[in-house]
């Protein structure tokens, strides 16, 4: 029984953590919420860093989770800023970088992942960025509005979500833009080359460079200054800024450091936790992007799946919540996410990276840009993925779900209502 008297402590002040304290309070929680955040600014959503306001089309205010007197009204202390250095496991506590210490009864790291950096000469140049906080947003969209004004050049490593957002906003700024992608299509760990291409097809039409199969391996400058980004090709593009986007890399030291025990790097490493979002401490949870969770629809083939997107922190952060009052509630959601380039948008649910499916079926005009695209295995649906199709994400889930295998013929059949595929 969780009384008053005991206190949760969530490490991470993202949309993960927020969510978390949010559900404790709901769910009539009335001990201590303390929050411990390593950023000044008071949680936040990530999406809107490389689509709306990246794009100067909402405000700054429009990413934060709640108002900043939201936490003080519902009695959730904010410690901003500040780093948790280590946890004492035997002693229940966490240390901050002040060297002050925290007590807790339930602990949640909710610590997100960190932007992976270019191990290459030129990378202290002023012209280089990552994107994954807030303050880098900032200095992005200003970077990219001058780049448009001056007719600059910003040269991307690495085509996944990230690069391909952003090289859809600074093509809308007016920027030139060249993408430097080891693999033969963009997106291909999530993707695989067959849809891949349709993305390779929708930033040639908006003016994107591509450079495929080559990696940066030098970004050279005069005056602390970019000037280009060389790749292992022997290639040179003339650059005046530079975005490293090639992942995310999830912030397991805390973790490691406590003895908890990490998912195989294979399966994307992470902090290990079971359905419920615990790890191998009962006292301790983890969620968001940082949680390697044994899926009860997923984790049999994967061993452990760790999710990188949105959808993933907003449910995650309320399912360790629950778990963490006691309540038996696996976390079972199909993975989600969705991304805006241009005027494509689209809604991926379900896991499917190459090598895992083997067969893609298109539904709908693929050349139109108006599809569903199936990703199987021996006739069964891994993934979904609707562009520019609307309000199907929820029958997509179903058919993941329900390991129905409907045949190609009437999976690629859009006279087939989507409901009627859960009867093959």
């Amino acid at each position: 029984m969780v009384d008053a008297d005991q206190t949760f402590v969530i490490v991470g002040g993202g949309l993960a953590g927020a969510k978390a304290a949010e559900t404790l309070r709901e769910e009539g929680f009335t001990g201590r919420v303390i929050l411990i955040g390593d950023e000044r600014d008071h949680p936040y959503e990530r999406p809107p860093l490389s689509k709306g306001f990246l794009q100067g089309k909402e405000d700054r205010e429009k990413a934060f989770v709640h108002a900043l007197a939201w936490y003080a009204s519902h009695d959730v202390e904010l410690h901003l800023g500040q780093t948790v250095t280590a946890i004492d496991r035997a002693a229940k506590t966490v240390r901050l970088g002040d060297s002050t210490t925290i007590s807790y009864d339930k602990l949640l790291l909710a610590t997100g992942a960190e932007p992976r950096r270019l191990d290459i000469p030129g990378t202290d140049l002023v012209g280089v960025h990552h994107l994954r906080r807030l303050a880098h947003a900032e200095r992005l969209k200003n970077v990219l509005a001058a780049l448009g004004r001056d007719n600059g050049h910003l040269v991307i490593a690495g085509a996944g979500w990230i690069g391909l957002e952003v090289a859809a906003a600074a093509r809308e700024y007016g920027a030139e833009v060249t993408v430097v992608e080891p693999e033969a299509t963009p997106l291909h760990a999530v993707l695989g080359p067959e849809v891949g291409q349709i993305f390779t097809e929708l930033h040639s039409d908006h003016g994107v460079r591509f450079h495929f199969g080559a990696r940066l391996t030098e970004i050279s400058g005069q005056d602390g200054m970019v000037l280009a980004a060389h790749t292992d090709d022997g290639e040179e593009h003339p650059a005046h800024d530079v975005l490293a986007a090639i992942g995310a890399a999830p912030r397991t030291g805390l973790a490691e450091a406590a003895g908890l025990t990490l998912a195989a790097r294979e399966h994307g490493g992470g902090i290990a936790v079971d359905a419920s979002l615990r790890t191998s401490d009962p006292d301790i949870h983890a969620a968001g992007d940082v949680a390697a969770v044994q899926h009860p629809l997923f984790s049999p083939a994967l061993g452990s799946l760790r999710v990188e997107h949105w959808a993933n922190a907003l449910n995650g952060g309320p399912a360790a919540a629950r778990a963490m009052l006691g309540k038996d509630v696996p976390y079972d959601r199909v993975p989600y996410f969705f991304s805006d380039q241009y005027d494509l948008g689209l809604e991926y649910s379900g896991w499917a990276p190459p090598g895992s499916y083997d067969q893609v079926v298109i539904r709908g005009n693929a050349g139109k840009r108006e599809f569903i695209a199936f990703w199987l295995k021996d006739g069964q649906v891994l993934a979904g993925m609707n562009v520019n199709v609307w309000d199907v994400t929820e029958q997509i889930q179903q058919l993941i779900r329900s390991g129905a295998r409907p045949g190609t013929e009437r999976l690629s059949d859009p006279t087939v209502p989507l409901g009627d595929l859960l009867e093959g």
